[in-house]
Order: structure tokens, then sequence, then C-alpha cells
């Protein structure tokens, strides 16, 4: 979901001049193809996250910037997120696995707290590592998160548990 921002623009800028762009908009996807049509590195593209029509490991690297946090706008508690949410959430990390070429990075840059966006991460079926880092002033007014995944690389055993208990069931009353 590129949206409206200008970090594709910004990234053909430093010298990534191979960019591919999705949002599920067409309206939105039709005005940054105008605006940036001095940019021929940067295609754009009407798509779903949930069914990313690219073929399999077609990138070496893959960025979203708050696109996953779409799919948690609903939810009323971080701490148990419905079955639908992980579900979708779920969805798109695989499809973001898929895409991702072996030893490629994914990228997510959230306001999302470790302790609430990891475990949806941390599954061994997408076959990557997780690093995270905090990022943001030192006052902690407000810190966005920075994940790194590394395709074909494993996940530390303590993220390994830690997904893993995103899919169990929770205890008896």
């Amino acid at each position: 979901g590129c949206g409206n921002s200008a970090l594709s623009h910004d990234l053909h800028e430093l010298g990534y001049t191979d960019v591919t762009s999705i949002d599920f908009s067409a309206a939105c996807i039709a005005a940054m193809r105008a605006r940036y049509a001095h940019c021929p590195g940067l295609r754009w593209a009407v798509m779903d996250i949930r069914a990313l029509a690219f073929p399999d490991a077609a990138f070496d690297v893959v960025l979203e910037k708050g696109t996953l946090d779409v799919l948690m706008v609903e939810e009323t508690d971080p701490w148990d997120v419905s079955p639908q949410a992980a579900a979708a959430m779920h969805r798109v990390l695989a499809e973001v696995s898929r895409v991702l070429r072996p030893g490629g990075c994914f990228i997510s840059i959230t306001f999302a707290q470790p302790h609430f966006r990891k475990p949806h991460y941390a599954q061994e079926a997408f076959g990557w590592s997780l690093r995270h880092a905090a990022c943001g002033d030192d006052a902690g007014a407000f810190h966005y998160f920075l994940y790194v995944m590394r395709k074909g690389q494993p996940l530390d055993a303590p993220d390994l548990a830690l997904g893993r208990r995103l899919h169990q069931p929770p205890p008896p009353p």
C-alpha cells in the first residue's frame, strides 16, 4: 500500500532505480504514475497485498511502511488479536515470503511494538530470521519500529517460541 507517499520517489532519487509500488486504490496508482512519469524505473500496480500477482522469488527487498497496520485497525485488544486479523496478517506475510528471493530482506516500518508485532513475523513457515530496532527521539514521545527479516536464515529460538505461542489455543478458564 504505497498510498501517496513520496517514499518510492525518494528511493529512486537515492539510486534505487528499480522500484515497484502497489496499492489497492486504482485512483491512487493512477495519480502516482502521473506524478512520477519522469522516473522510468518506478513501476506502479493496482494490487491486493493478500494476493500478490508477482511470481515466486521476484524481489530482493520488500518494504512496507504502515501497510500491515491496516490489518489491525479494527482490533480492540492488541494482546488478544482476533483469529480473522491473525489470519489476514499470516496470509499477507506468506505472500511476502513467497515473492522474496532467498537471501532477500523484508523490511517493515511501523508503530507496532515488538510484543505485538513479533509473534506475527516469527513464523517458521516464512523461512526468515527476525531482527528489530526502535527508532525515534530520546524523549520517548513517539517511537517507531524497524523490523528486518532475512529470507533463508533461521529464527532465533526465543523468536521461534514467540511465534508458536500466537497459534496456540488459549488456556481453559
